[in-house]
């Protein structure tokens, strides 16, 4: 299917767009798209296990703040900026070197449905958790993190029954407001967070507000209403509501369970381990979020329930029954690697299905010769 999306974003249409409309010009033609976008998921990967490096818990911003160095956060900074960068051109670098494929699209999307959770993850080291002066809970990352991640599901169940990408306006904001809290971080040093901005509240309350605002009265309303205009104009790719609906029944119950998981831990395991547990949350709801991509672009219908569900419902069940006991952040640990590794693993053997198919190599501009 040819692909479509539309940007109405006036930040991305008459700042961003200019800027990487120069930037697109001194890549060399004979690097294929691809690499564009994986060069930008491994920087995200990089700067966030480096940031994990120093605070692996999420304690070091409140307790002392110089235990992050400030070349971390110019570094985040900068890394976040290159990453923003490549995901944005890979799509303009596609179509000047007329190598725009079905493969391009997934990879593209398939790590931004990572990435999401990535950087929301690494962005959390800045705020720190709560410490009964400063910080945010762990329980508000949780939040805050399923709100980010519900948004971008949303975008593409969007695609899924109008067959168009309306980019949401929140991604350009996000991707600036980033890398400007990077700098910030990194000039003034963390203790910018920690006193209060306005009436009393802090910088990172007022982020809160603003990404639930923009989710619940910009992004979904939108979704709503575009999947509304499509009904209307009688271009839905799916003619009955429960077609409609599958793709969120999977996203929805991950949520559900993740979320007993959250509340009825009998050790607390989300704030005894909140990056591990974090980090499994952005990697299932990844590999949720592929499937349905991958489905929308070959036109087939979603399974009912996605496979990680059943091993999930049993280490839930386990765990707040108390079968688990003192077991609880072990399991958590090898469930966490699991996950990882069958998310790694079925993007390498899409990756490789796909390129067989299309007769192209995932990282190289050549034709591949026929078998």
């Amino acid at each position: 299917s040819q692909y479509s999306a539309v940007d109405t974003n006036p930040l991305s249409v008459y700042i961003m767009q200019p800027i990487w409309n120069k930037i697109i010009k001194i890549v060399p033609l004979w690097i294929a798209p691809n690499l564009l976008t994986f060069s930008g998921f491994i920087m995200i990967l990089f700067n966030y296990f480096l940031i994990s490096f120093y605070d692996w818990d999420y304690t070091a911003s409140g307790t002392s703040p110089g235990l992050v160095p400030t070349w971390v956060w110019l570094f985040s900074a900068f890394t976040t900026f290159c990453a923003y960068a490549l995901d944005s051109i890979d799509g303009k670098h596609a179509r000047r070197t007329q190598s725009s494929t079905p493969l391009g699209e997934l990879f593209d999307h398939g790590l931004d449905s990572w990435a999401t959770s990535i950087f929301v993850l690494s962005f959390f080291s800045v705020c720190s958790r709560d410490n009964g002066k400063t910080g945010v809970s762990v329980y508000t990352m949780y939040i805050y993190l399923s709100i980010v991640l519900f948004n971008f599901m949303c975008s593409h169940w969007e695609k899924y029954n109008t067959g168009v990408l309306f980019l949401p306006w929140g991604y350009d904001i996000s991707q600036v407001v980033l890398i400007a809290a990077y700098l910030l971080t990194g000039t003034v040093g963390v203790e910018v967070w920690q006193k209060p901005l306005l009436f009393g509240y802090y910088i990172t309350d007022v982020l809160v507000i603003l990404l639930i605002g923009f989710s619940l009265f910009l992004s979904f309303p939108q979704t709503l209403y575009n999947i509304h205009r499509a009904h209307l104009k009688k271009t839905l790719k799916n003619d009955s509501l429960y077609e409609g609906l599958l793709p969120l029944v999977s996203p929805l119950l991950l949520f559900v369970l993740l979320t007993v998981w959250v509340v009825l831990s009998p050790s607390n395991i989300l704030a005894k381990q909140p990056r591990l547990f974090l980090w499994m949350v952005g990697v299932a709801f990844s590999n949720v979020i592929c499937k349905v991509i991958v489905c929308q672009m070959s036109s087939t219908r979603p399974e009912l329930f996605h496979w990680f569900l059943f091993p999930l419902a049993l280490v839930v069940s386990a765990a707040i029954s108390g079968l688990l006991g003192w077991t609880e952040e072990a399991v958590l640990g090898v469930f966490t690697t699991l996950v990882t590794a069958a998310h790694v693993h079925y993007g390498v053997c899409v990756g490789r299905q796909l390129s067989e198919h299309l007769n192209i190599y995932i990282f190289s501009l050549k034709k591949r010769v026929q078998e």
